[in-house]
């Protein structure tokens, strides 16, 4: 089976073996018997954050298909506690938590992937962040060769970052993720109303101030359509959402580093701000369908500059090509590396 068919850029080569687990026991079994017989391992959830290589993966891929959402209490003591396992669509998890009035996922609506990815990448969009929820993590941590369950402090999240993701294990073909998720435990309450508003966009969007609260139904119903807006919803008819969402993280850099016109906000660290990474390829001169040559293959979507797409037959090496140009071109402009996003396997940026 080619990758191409398990991420949502629909590049990527063959998979040596693919396993696809259905209990956490399977998932253990996939993973520990690879990693004890020297095989190079790469578990896949929703594909959306993945960029394979043409010549595909010569090792196991591993894929959780179990869906299961789960309620720990009802709320009785302040709070809900809801388990799902890793394979559990995202956006299917929000819409149940939407329905069942668990107040903090509402912001984070169409965002593509699996539940167990979430806190690797401590997804977030329109102000919030999956930390925001989450409760713990439970991992099989490969050099233990032990069920780990990580509590909230332990995750050590950060902007587009955690723990998980920054942990390395090093087997013969090189560093590897010694954690992988197998659920997630979020904590939340009980609420019709959502949490504050905290981005400009969004609460525009709700024509209401910042910090207000309104029915969460409203936040998920105006996210989706600035999400689709900006071809950020996956639709199979849809070239520009045949991509890995944003694709470069926004900088983090020294404030006097920052070109006078371009946005920034608060970040961690004395004198550091975040700035708009979509701004910085905009005005670097890289419009809106930008690719690179006459008939590209790969281009910046036509809907959102942050996003590279797939225009239909594009390749990996026309995808990094693509990266390569628009990274090269913000850095000669205003000094500033953008760092790809998407986890890279088999090639490099």
């Amino acid at each position: 089976m080619n990758l191409a068919s398990l991420t949502t850029l629909r590049v990527g080569g063959p998979a040596h073996e693919l396993r696809e687990v259905d209990s956490e026991a399977a998932f253990i079994e996939a993973v520990r018997s690879a990693d004890a017989a020297g095989t190079p391992l790469l578990v896949v959830g929703g594909g959306s954050n993945l960029l394979v290589a043409d010549e595909g993966f010569d090792g196991v891929v591993v894929r959780d298909v179990r869906t299961d959402v789960g309620l720990v209490n009802d709320g009785a003591c302040g709070g809900l506690s809801i388990t799902a396992t890793a394979g559990t669509p995202w956006d299917a998890l929000v819409a149940q938590a939407v329905e069942s009035q668990w107040s903090g996922f509402e912001a984070l609506s169409g965002i593509p992937g699996s539940a167990g990815a979430t806190p690797v990448q401590n997804v977030g969009a329109y102000g919030a962040e999956v930390k925001d929820i989450v409760a713990s993590v439970r991992t099989w941590d490969r050099e233990a060769g032990a069920v780990r369950t990580l509590p909230l402090v332990k995750a050590e999240f950060g902007y587009r970052d955690s723990m998980l993701k920054r942990t390395m294990t090093h087997g013969p073909w090189g560093p590897t993720p010694r954690y992988v998720v197998m659920a997630v435990t979020f904590h939340t309450r009980m609420a019709s109303l959502s949490a504050p508003v905290r981005y400009q966009q969004l609460a525009t969007a709700l024509g209401v101030d910042l910090g207000a609260r309104v029915p969460i139904t409203d936040v998920r119903t105006a996210v989706l359509g600035l999400r689709a807006s900006k071809g950020m919803v996956l639709d199979p008819a849809d070239h520009d959402t045949w991509s890995a969402g944003s694709f470069f993280t926004n900088p983090i850099v020294p404030e006097a580093a920052v070109p006078v016109d371009a946005p920034r906000y608060p970040a961690a660290g004395d004198g550091m701000v975040k700035t708009s990474a979509a701004w910085l390829i905009e005005h670097a001169g890289f419009a809106k369908g930008f690719g690179v040559g006459d008939d590209a293959r790969a281009t910046l979507s036509t809907k959102h500059t942050l996003a590279l797409t797939n225009r239909g037959d594009a390749t990996a090496a026309d995808v990094v090509e693509l990266a390569r140009a628009v990274r090269d071109g913000v850095r000669e402009t205003f000094g500033i590396a953008l760092v790809p996003e998407p986890v890279t396997v088999g090639l490099e940026i």
